[in-house]
């Protein structure tokens, strides 16, 4: 089933307008790694106030993450960037460039800053912006914690006036994302300063623990909820590995907290993750993939990732523009009868640009030693060009083209189309007054296999899709062949024809 965030879109459309028009009182618009690691004038830009960076372990996402810090005061560059003697030689000449909005420096436009490391020390134009951040040691239990040692005494013991229930928000907030009542726990300051703190729970049947007896997860939330609550509005939050200690569903509903977050008090969050989970909620502009030395904007899922980098075990890649083209490109190769589909993965991107971008970056990499292919839709304003290995889809609207081009050869296809559709045989009549009603209602067309799915009796619009696309396949050979030879001859003699 796909999958329903419960923000709203309204709510997505006006975060993204609101960073279009930088109408923050702070905001980190964009930077551009000009040298540091692996990155040469790389720019990112914060599209939405909540960004995911996505990528493979040393593939930059927490040299984004600390970059987009280290202009704030409160984020000092050895958190991410410490040099340890001569065993660092080649952070010289690291530089960051920034484009900032600051309304108590400059009131209508942005202003530029710069960060780099030169004669062996960090040199910055820092500014002043509360900035949160949470490490991956946020998720070591509290039995591991330095600072709680002494609370493991049997005589361990504050005044009450040091404990102190969570506001509804908190609770709320933390219940959500967790799924469980929370509302009576508590936090206990170890010492009058309050710089060490204590969680305490309490069972459903009144029973209190401490935080010794907590998850790793549990307790990181409910802090990390308590601090963001606490913070002031336009403070920037930085998450390490957003997914640490979290179940699928505890991620989800702690990125949609942060986007609600975002709207209520106007902060910012940039977060790290290979979770495909933490991206659901996101808008396609609020993702960015660091690949050791390229930065992509777009939505994709861990396994994409790994195709763009190499990391693979296939004979090549084919990119596309999303999920209805990676179901009809694998019906089509499965039609070669030396089964060229065995040789590939196709996997969909947020985007014609996005799956163009990736395969031009995929076979310019030295490294990567598969070759990849893009097939973009009918529609798309990509151009397509055998010499850059791009290939188009026959029609316009994709969902639209494959749907209609079925409906008119039904009496070919549709007894083998309804029994595909999980229906009789001898009820492709009624099946076909189905797909004519909806396509008569029907106003956007990415919805069709859905739509005829829920008439048909709840068919997920996946096996809708994957009948129509697979049937299409079968009755239309001579198209087939020409997109097949295509696809085999970009991908080189490594893929049989």
């Amino acid at each position: 089933m796909a999958f329903k965030s419960e923000v709203r879109d309204s709510t997505i459309n006006a975060l993204l307008e609101k960073a279009a028009e930088k109408s923050y009182k702070q905001y980190l618009a964009k930077l551009t790694l000009k040298k540091i690691r692996g990155f040469v004038d790389e720019p990112i830009s914060f599209d939405f106030p909540v960004t995911a960076i996505i990528g493979p372990n040393g593939g930059g996402k927490t040299t984004v993450l600390g970059a987009a810090g280290i202009i704030y005061r409160d984020i000092p560059p050895r958190a991410f960037f410490s040099k340890s003697g001569k065993y660092d030689s080649g952070m010289q000449d690291w530089s960051i460039e920034y484009d900032i909005v600051d309304r108590e420096i400059v009131t209508r436009n942005s202003l530029q800053r710069t960060a780099s490391f030169k004669s062996l020390k960090w040199n910055r134009d820092a500014l002043n912006r509360q900035a949160l951040l949470f490490g991956v040691s946020r998720t070591v239990p509290a039995s591991e914690r330095k600072e709680l040692l002494s609370c493991t005494s049997r005589k361990f013991s504050v005044p009450d006036a040091r404990v102190a229930p969570f506001s509804a928000d908190i609770n709320d907030a933390v219940s959500r994302i967790l799924g469980k009542d929370v509302s009576g726990f508590k936090e206990i300051k170890v010492h009058p300063s309050g710089t060490v703190t204590l969680l305490t729970g309490q069972t459903s049947t009144g029973v209190g623990y401490s935080e010794f007896h907590f998850g790793a997860g549990e307790s990181s939330i409910i802090r990390m909820v308590a601090s963001i609550e606490a913070a002031k509005d336009n403070a920037l939050v930085l998450i390490e590995e957003i997914e640490n200690g979290l179940h699928p569903v505890a991620t989800i509903r702690l990125v949609e907290y942060l986007i609600w977050a975002a709207e209520r008090k106007k902060i910012q969050v940039i977060f790290t993750t290979h979770s495909n989970e933490a991206l659901h909620p996101l808008p396609s502009k609020a993702v960015w993939s660091a690949t050791k030395d390229k930065l992509f904007q777009g939505k994709l899922d861990v396994a994409s990732l790994r195709a763009i980098t190499g990391q693979i075990e296939t004979a090549s890649v084919v990119f596309v523009e999303d999920e209805f083209a990676k179901i009809w490109v694998e019906a089509i190769l499965r039609q070669s009868a030396r089964s060229i589909i065995d040789h590939f993965q196709v996997h969909a991107m947020s985007g014609d640009g996005t799956a163009v971008a990736m395969n031009k970056y995929h076979n310019s990499n030295p490294a990567i030693t598969v070759p990849s292919v893009c097939v973009i839709d009918g529609d798309s304003r990509q151009e397509d060009s055998d010499e850059k290995r791009v290939y188009r889809l026959p029609g316009e609207a994709p969902e639209a083209y494959v749907f209609d081009d079925c409906i008119d050869r039904w009496d070919e296809i549709g007894g083998k189309l309804s029994v595909a559709l999980l229906q009789k045989f001898e009820d492709s009549s009624s099946v076909l007054d189905v797909c004519r009603s909806v396509r008569r209602t029907n106003k956007d067309t990415h919805l069709l296999f859905s739509q005829v799915g829920e008439k048909l009796g709840l068919i997920p619009g996946y096996t809708v899709a994957s009948a129509f696309t697979t049937l299409w396949a079968q009755f239309n050979p001579d198209v087939v062949r020409t997109l097949i030879g295509k696809v085999a001859q970009g991908a080189g003699a490594l893929v049989p024809a």
